[in-house]
């Protein structure tokens, strides 16, 4: 490894309270930062409370680790404030035996959702007066509140939530399928819409494009609104499989069902796909990398067969407290609080060298 790669060197030791303590070193600025980590809360630069700056200590010429136990971690957007993990060490081992294994071999999942005004879901976009009544909303909007906070519930256990999401979806839909909505006006509502992928979504999709990694998206949503947000933003690749809900219209355009299997938060997974010919394009891509804002998102690679790696990114954006320490035991890493795909990106470069 170059001495141009070694961006940053990591000492590990522990402090008189037993907290364990982390000197980063970044070697190419001569500037140091020491982190103290609470490891049972997961490490983030925020979380610890105790950052100090000051000269550069010293290192080897060649930026290699001087001291037991220290390692190199190599990409910079990891030291973010609101980026957490709580196994530093094994996120990095991950990093590097990917990047080691090269492009050929990676997959990239990643669920789709939106939060909030700022980013409707598949079903707020068809929130439109052209497509549903106000009654519907009405009754769209009652299931939500009923069912998403039994979703996010870190009580309960995936297998009571799943009866659950099905009868959410499966309502949701028949709903749908009873205002009878014209597969022409979809285009339309999604221009018209505040719909809007993630921040640095252009350079994601690009570089899976030009690199020629399979980009699975799952979604528990809408596909025909999905695909017709990403076609809009310009970045519906060859590479970009989408895995969600699609609507069935009839000969005339209305909406009349939906099609095959009910994707739901609990059973959007790459097993979705063994009997498609895009399967067999991703059987000898062993190294994945997930991003999913839901524990339930993690279920989306138990599809794939020969893992060699499997590297989990989770969005936590809502109930942060209760839900924190539940991401950290999940996630591999945990980004609080960011809607961008900064920390993804970065990875990406990483993995793909360029």
């Amino acid at each position: 490894m170059s001495p141009a790669q070694h961006k940053l060197r990591v000492s590990e030791s522990w402090t008189m309270d037993g907290q364990k303590r982390k000197d980063f070193k970044l070697l190419e600025s001569a500037k140091r930062v020491t982190v103290t980590e609470h490891v049972s809360q997961g490490f983030s630069s925020e979380d610890s409370g105790a950052v100090e700056e000051s000269v550069a200590g010293r290192g080897g010429a060649d930026g290699s680790a001087d001291a037991a136990g220290s390692r190199v971690i190599e990409i910079a957007e990891l030291l973010k404030s609101y980026v957490c993990m709580r196994e530093p060490a094994r996120v990095q081992e991950i990093l590097t035996s990917m990047r080691n294994s090269g492009s050929s071999t990676l997959q990239v999942h990643y669920r789709f959702a939106h939060n909030g005004k700022r980013c409707p879901t598949c079903h707020n976009i068809l929130e439109d007066d052209r497509l549903i009544s106000e009654a519907c909303k009405a009754e769209l909007e009652n299931l939500l509140n009923t069912y998403y906070p039994i979703e996010i519930d870190c009580t309960r256990s995936a297998e009571e939530k799943l009866p659950l999401m099905v009868e959410w979806w499966t309502k949701a839909h028949d709903l749908l399928v009873q205002q009878k909505i014209k597969k022409d006006d979809l285009a339309h509502v999604v221009r018209e819409s505040e719909a809007m992928l993630r921040a640095g979504y252009q350079e994601f999709f690009h570089h899976l494009n030009v690199t020629c990694v399979p980009l699975l998206i799952f979604s528990a949503g809408i596909g025909d609104v999905l695909e017709e947000v990403i076609r809009q933003a310009g970045v519906f690749y060859s590479n970009v499989k989408v895995v969600s809900n699609y609507m069935d219209f009839d000969e005339s355009g209305v909406l009349r069902a939906f099609k095959g299997q009910l994707i739901h938060i609990y059973n959007k997974r790459e097993g979705a796909l063994l009997n498609t010919q895009h399967f067999q394009e991703l059987h000898s891509r062993s190294n994945v990398l997930l991003l999913g804002d839901s524990l339930g998102d993690l279920n989306m690679a138990d599809g794939v067969t020969d893992m060699q790696n499997i590297l989990t990114i989770g969005y936590l954006n809502d109930k942060v407290d209760e839900r924190k320490q539940s991401y950290l035991n999940s996630y591999d890493i945990v980004l609080v609080k960011d809607e961008s795909m900064d920390v993804p990106n970065a990875i990406l470069r990483y993995i793909t060298g360029r």
